[in-house]
């Protein structure tokens, strides 16, 4: 069972898809506005957005964009609902970063088999490589902090992901030197520190969870409040 939002201002519709979705095993939140809808899913933080574009207070795209900008909701799947099913309003939905689109009218059915796909596919919020505000993509060598996409060269990324994998444990300069750098023997300890402060500047308020450990090294932080 997974907690869904439905921000959808036709009430008839709303209650469809809630009846529908519940039937399914889900529980189910809904909203009759955008800010409505932000507010719940800020504050109960559902497992993924049924979001209809046309909402009487704001657009649609607004609430998905304010998800997407939103460390504490970023990582909720959102599904589009809307009755322009042209290429350009999807092409826009997707580069807002919604994860499907669905035209009205649409099968109930359909709809209810998509987010379970979606679920499935999803699971971002517990992903392993997510840790407070940052996002670790190791399948597509890409690091996001705030749903903000940062580019990294691969030496950056690696240093990341070395420090990051073993988080909570001090790193010598030494280790990070054989792990990252590896035979580069022209490569010096303070190399690591200024590799380890563009880091931090690329990352911005990610930056904090590498904490320096004087006289030693550095180490990532064990848990995001820690920063």
């Amino acid at each position: 069972m997974a907690r869904l939002l439905v921000v959808e201002d036709e009430v008839d519709l709303q209650e469809v898809l809630a009846y529908n979705l519940r039937r399914a095993g889900h529980e189910v939140l809904a909203a009759l506005r955008g800010q409505e809808g932000l507010r719940l899913a800020r504050e109960k933080r559902p497992a993924l957005v049924l979001l209809d574009l046309m909402l009487p207070d704001l657009p649609g795209t607004e609430v998905c964009r304010a998800l997407k900008a939103d460390p504490a909701t970023w990582a909720i799947p959102v599904v589009i609902l809307t009755a322009r099913g042209d290429e350009p309003d999807r092409v826009i939905g997707f580069e807002l970063g919604a994860d499907d689109y669905v035209v009205k009218p649409f099968s109930v059915r359909e709809l209810v088999l998509r987010v379970e796909a979606v679920l499935r596919r999803g699971q971002r919020a517990t992903d392993p490589s997510c840790f407070g505000a940052l996002q670790i993509d190791r399948a597509a060598h890409r690091v996001r902090v705030s749903a903000r996409e940062v580019e990294l060269t691969a030496l950056e990324l690696r240093l990341l992901l070395a420090l990051f994998d073993r988080r909570g444990r001090v790193q010598t300069r030494a280790t990070l030197l054989d792990d990252v750098w590896g035979l580069e023997v022209e490569v010096t300890s303070r190399t690591v520190d200024t590799h380890v402060k563009r880091l931090r500047e690329k990352l911005g308020v990610a930056g904090g969870y590498i904490e320096t450990v004087r006289g030693v090294g550095y180490r990532f932080a064990e848990a995001p409040g820690a920063a």
